[in-house]
């Protein structure tokens, strides 16, 4: 039996349903329409994790888990909020313990689809955040996808049901979670001809 897609989310911030987080859960929502199976790790777990420090080898209990998901995770969204020009530091930490996969066969996220999505109160955070997560989708060696998605929070985004109010957006981040699932899909059946 062949396993399902495995996707990951990342993002949030420490407020449980963000805006951050509710753009990678819609995303997530487009993957797992194409059979994919999805986990999303939001931004009250990501804002729990404690501060990388290269070196430190001992993890916690969600480190452990976190870095354990994206080993065996076919492709990764990653959504941050714009804050000062770049991605928020819970986020970036987040990442950061991709470290631990820089020995693996397929070291850091070799061959994995990296979806980017942005949200910021402003489109100037929203540009330079996005070119900050692609920045970081190369340098762990991943293929970060043709479309990222940046969306401008100044506007209510999602309604109390927690549906985007915003079709065009709504758009945009099923576009995210559909490249991130074909891509992964494509690479199975190379890596399997």
């Amino acid at each position: 039996m062949i396993r399902p897609i495995k996707i990951v989310g990342v993002g949030g911030t420490a407020r449980l349903e963000s805006s951050s987080e509710r753009v990678v859960s819609c995303a997530l929502d487009a993957a797992r329409a194409l059979g994919a199976e999805v986990q999303l790790f939001d931004g009250p777990f990501i804002a729990s994790l404690p501060l990388y420090i290269p070196g430190r080898t001992e993890r916690t209990e969600a480190e452990s888990r976190f870095v354990e998901a994206i080993r065996d995770c076919d492709g990764i969204i990653v959504g941050s909020p714009g804050y000062h020009g770049s991605l928020s530091g819970p986020v970036k930490n987040a990442l950061d313990l991709l470290e631990d996969l820089a020995k693996d066969g397929r070291p850091y996220l070799d061959g994995r689809a990296f979806g980017s999505i942005v949200t910021a109160y402003g489109w100037q955070a929203c540009g330079t955040t996005l070119v900050a997560l692609r920045s970081i989708a190369h340098a762990l060696r991943a293929w970060p996808t043709p479309f990222g998605a940046a969306v401008n929070a100044t506007v209510p985004l999602f309604g109390d049901d927690g549906a985007c109010l915003d079709p065009k957006i709504a758009e945009q981040l099923a576009i995210v979670g559909q490249q991130v699932m074909e891509f992964a899909l494509w690479r199975r059946a190379g890596l399997a001809a």
